[in-house]
């Protein structure tokens, strides 16, 4: 039996699924994020999955969403985007220090997870946390600065007027370059990490994230088999029936050894 047990830390709320017959033991860890505007009860079958398989899984709430949010609109939320990152990365030590201090989390055996926005902040975690030791991002993208750039052309593009002074917009580059992987390569440490892309993705571009791979898939050249890019040629910005199992099997190979 799987069990799903809403609890809080630092009053926030999270999702903690694990199989019941193991409930107590110390076992695998997985923090899985959900993305942007969505909600932790969203990405219930990953974590679902994830623990018939026996891992202990938690699905966080990012700040202004789900139980967190505080009555912003999808425009003005789209404001926080950054800040929403950078706060979702620094909570994700919180869960992982208080899993390992209970006894509950294999501090050997952690993984991150996430969709889209999660699996931005995966990819920004693993330039922070040498714990992780297995990552998968599902429509995610390492190069924070570059996608900002890509985010303001998009804004200009459809007209929308820029709410961001040209300082501020300097002032937050600085900030994400501390969390872009893209210019920090050698944090990745050889870690196997999996990308999970659709091709016609018009929300995070497939091209972006696919060039950061190319970049660096010669430096796992004594272990080739740790990092992989699944790409599905007719996929948008949903993660498909594939894409979830190819998590799985992810974290099977790399987590339970």
């Amino acid at each position: 039996m799987i069990i799903v047990e809403k609890s809080w830390l630092n009053n926030n709320p999270f999702l903690h699924i694990v199989k019941k017959s193991v409930q107590q033991e110390k076992l695998p860890f997985i923090i899985f994020t959900h993305g942007f505007t969505s909600a932790k009860e969203n990405n219930l079958h990953y974590a679902y999955l994830l623990a018939e398989k026996g891992f202990r899984v938690i699905l966080p709430e990012a700040v202004y969403h789900g139980e967190r949010e505080q009555g912003l609109t999808e425009r003005d939320l789209y404001g926080h985007f950054w800040e929403i990152v950078i706060k979702t990365i620094h909570e994700l030590n919180d869960y992982k220090e208080y899993y390992v201090e209970e006894g509950l989390a294999d501090p050997e055996q952690i993984g991150l997870a996430g969709t889209s926005m999660g699996g931005m902040v995966t990819l920004g975690a693993l330039t922070k946390y040498k714990w992780v030791k297995a990552a998968v991002s599902l429509m995610g993208m390492p190069a924070y600065e570059e996608y900002l750039h890509w985010q303001l052309e998009q804004m200009r593009n459809l007209g929308i007027t820029l709410s961001f002074t040209d300082e501020q917009i300097t002032e937050q580059l600085s900030v994400l370059r501390q969390y872009d992987l893209s210019l920090q390569p050698n944090k990745l440490a050889n870690r196997p990490l999996l990308f999970w892309h659709g091709k016609k993705d018009p929300i995070v571009p497939h091209e972006l994230t696919y060039r950061f791979y190319q970049t660096v898939k010669g430096s796992y050249k004594t272990n080739p088999e740790n990092i992989h890019f699944v790409t599905d040629e007719n996929a948008d910005h949903k993660v498909s029936r594939e894409g979830l199992n190819a998590m799985v099997e992810w974290f099977e190979k790399h987590l339970l050894q």
